[in-house]
């Protein structure tokens, strides 16, 4: 007989298959504005539900450069939508052309308008879940540790509504924008990836270190934060592939970022789940009081699904 946890493994990976080969569902609501710039638009899925329904909210990845709110998966949008939780996916603006923190200040205006929209959308305010991969993982870190941005007096009502999340699923995150911290930790991190005025335009270097402080996940851990999943695509010691183009972005998506923010959760005991090629975690589990979900989070939509829809 399988034991409970391997039982849990591997019905998710066979609704993981099963959702892969589905159709992608038609938005129930596209390409709605949430501000006024072109970039700053959303989908909405609406998930079957009598009650009030959780909300994952998703952000591409693409280096704050390029990407779309299409790259969702179909398979992590139909198991969301299966198990009753609704689905957003935000576009944001991109560099050049909109410096950072600009991207950042659209995802902490899009959590607020869907938030704005609960009664309307059938949406459980305290139940949104945030998750993406790359600079998507950056964001939803942001929103999910960073301290709550609500202005409670602002004459517009969307921005009094609160930017936390419940939940977050990061893939392939960078937790730091600190590029000595890169120079320090990131095996084989010579130089950036992409010139400062790229990322920050006409920033200052004090400016560039208030903004890179201020949306990097290590500087923003404090022990009210809400549990976190990421995964990784390389284990800490393996080697980086030899073409340069793979290798920069080995090195950009490298699993000591996950490891890094891993330790300052822990050690405010904070519930943080690591997965990448090889991990190993002997007596994890004992140290969260439901061990066999622990064991069964296969991937992202697994950890939001218990997360979000499992848990009241």
């Amino acid at each position: 007989m399988l034991r409970p946890a391997l039982l849990l493994a591997t019905l998710c990976c066979a609704q993981f298959l099963a959702a892969q080969s589905a159709p992608r569902p038609a938005a129930t609501q596209a390409n709605v504005a949430y501000g006024e710039n072109e970039r700053q638009v959303l989908d909405f899925w609406r998930a079957e539900s009598q009650r009030p329904a959780p909300l994952v909210v998703y952000f591409h990845g693409g280096g704050f450069r390029r990407g779309d709110k299409s790259n969702i998966g179909a398979g992590l949008l139909s198991r969301l939508l299966a198990a009753g939780v609704s689905v957003a996916a935000v576009n944001y603006r991109l560099v050049p052309a909109h410096p950072l923190p600009a991207a950042h200040q659209d995802a902490c205006r899009a959590l607020q308008f869907l938030r704005s929209k609960a009664k309307e959308w059938n949406l459980d305010a305290t139940r949104i879940g945030v998750t993406g991969s790359s600079a998507g993982a950056q964001l939803s870190l942001y929103l999910a540790l960073h301290d709550d941005m609500a202005l409670p007096a602002s004459p517009d009502p969307v921005l009094r509504q609160s930017t936390r999340a419940a939940a977050v699923a990061a893939e392939s995150g960078q937790t730091s924008m600190d590029m000595d911290w890169w120079a320090a930790n990131i095996p084989g991190y010579r130089m950036p990836p992409r010139s400062r005025e790229e990322i920050y335009g006409s920033a200052s270097d004090a400016e560039i270190r208030a903004i890179a402080g201020d949306i990097s996940a290590l500087a923003l851990v404090t022990k009210d934060d809400p549990p976190l999943f990421m995964s990784y695509q390389m284990g800490p010691a393996d080697a980086p592939p030899q073409e340069p183009q793979q290798a920069m972005q080995w090195m950009m998506h490298h699993v000591r970022f996950g490891l890094a923010l891993q330790q300052r959760m822990e050690a405010l005991n904070l519930e943080c789940h690591l997965v990448y090629p090889g991990a190993a975690h002997p007596g994890e589990a004992a140290r969260y009081a439901d061990s066999a979900a622990f064991l069964s989070y296969a991937d992202s939509a697994a950890f939001l699904i218990d997360k979000l829809a499992r848990r009241r």
